[in-house]
């Protein structure tokens, strides 16, 4: 049962292909260390927050599909799961970001005397609380990607329905607590780059744009998947229609979300808060965030209100294509900008782009996508005991399958 429903032997060149161009992507970034350590850990930090994005959003989106159900998750079950368990890889990923914070981070020099604001941070914003919280994170992804594994695992083994209930049941908390390690992840790791500014709002975005990674890149996959066995007989128009519909859901949640912040900051209109939106929205940081609103939000959410476009699986994988694209572009336009001095009055950094701000994406995406599908070819690609299979199928017969 297992070898029917194995993933196809062409994704191993795949596999191949990606780790090639990672371990050619991460080399140069090692040679970028010794150039210029300081642009070499902030490109990492880019790669990094975006590929995990991609783990935890996997996360998010396989607890969300078992407490809700339908067929638009069991198809994608798979593959959620085998990104989850790259989540190790990611936390052997966070020990140079470890060992580069006082290169990334204000709050790691000693507070200048005049400055209150990291005076008064200083208990929260210092190293081993830091690691410490990291480690919290760290250890609640990893448990309930474990749990979640293992109990898929164990249905496909011995069909017994009850893990079922279990997943559903672990599901409901786990939510609830991977909306809280995301929102103080997401302080953590990218807020506190300026630790003079804040928002409230800021975590509820990631939590919002690491779906979307999600969503995006399921979609990007299931696209190569769908003409090939097992997906070839289960797998339908009306499945990516779903998906179309869900990834156009988060997509205006997203925008939402940005929205929401602007315009509360603006209508505030205090300097502390204002001054992290004006340096992003002059020169070339404005027209990328002009290019972040348009490609983002604008263009994707007219083309996934087609109905045909949502059931067509590559005219919707470029489009999920466009919007992961921008996902690392708007990790950059948060990430690049370097804030100059140690006041709330200080500047930013001219816009620039390093050669490392693409080597770190590529090298590390090159690395997780190996890991990934090493991770999916060791399960079958459907959870062929899941109570709701035979339905899922006869669904999408009757709604245009194959």
């Amino acid at each position: 049962m297992d070898t029917a429903y194995s993933a196809p032997p062409e994704i191993g060149r795949v596999q191949q292909l990606a780790l090639i161009v990672g371990v050619v992507g991460l080399v140069l970034l090692g040679v970028g260390f010794f150039v210029h350590h300081e642009q070499a850990f902030r490109s990492y930090l880019l790669g990094y927050v975006f590929w995990i994005g991609i783990s935890l959003g996997c996360l998010a989106i396989l607890m969300l599909q078992h407490l809700t159900g339908g067929a638009w998750g069991l198809v994608i079950r798979r593959v959620l799961e085998s990104a989850t368990r790259t989540i190790p890889l990611m936390l052997l990923l966070f020990v140079p970001l470890a060992l580069g914070l006082t290169s990334l981070y204000e709050w790691t020099h000693a507070a200048n005397p005049g400055d209150t604001v990291l005076k008064h941070k200083q208990a929260y914003l210092n190293i081993p609380f830091f690691l410490g919280r990291a480690a919290i994170y760290f250890a609640i992804w990893l448990g309930l990607a474990y749990f979640l594994n293992k109990w898929s695992r164990e249905q496909d083994r011995t069909a017994d329905r009850s893990f079922s209930k279990r997943m559903q049941k672990i599901s409901g908390p786990g939510l609830a607590l991977f909306i809280l390690t995301v929102t103080f992840a997401s302080v953590d790791w990218v807020m506190s780059l300026d630790p003079h500014w804040f928002s409230t709002i800021f975590g509820l975005l990631f939590v919002a744009a690491w779906g979307v990674s999600c969503f995006s890149f399921v979609i990007a996959v299931m696209a190569l998947l769908v003409n090939r066995k097992p997906m070839a007989g289960v797998v339908a128009p009306v499945h990516f229609h779903d998906l179309g519909k869900l990834l156009l859901a988060l997509v205006m949640l997203w925008a939402y979300f940005n929205f929401s912040q602007y315009l509360i900051i603006w209508s505030g209109n205090i300097p502390e808060e204002t001054r992290w939106f004006i340096y992003r929205t002059t020169g070339g940081w404005g027209w990328l965030a002009i290019a972040v609103i348009i490609f983002h939000f604008g263009l994707p959410f007219l083309l996934l209100l087609s109905r045909d476009l949502k059931r067509n699986a590559s005219r919707l994988a470029i489009v999920a294509g466009v919007v992961l694209l921008m996902r690392l572009v708007d990790l950059f336009w948060l990430i690049a900008p370097r804030p100059i001095g140690e006041t709330p009055a200080t500047s930013y950094s001219q816009f620039h782009i390093s050669w490392m701000d693409f080597a770190a994406p590529i090298g590390m995406g090159g690395l997780w996508l190996w890991f990934f599908i090493w991770q999916l070819k060791k399960r079958p690609l459907l959870p062929f005991n899941d109570p709701q299979l035979e339905e899922t199928i006869e669904f999408g017969r009757q709604h245009g399958g194959h």
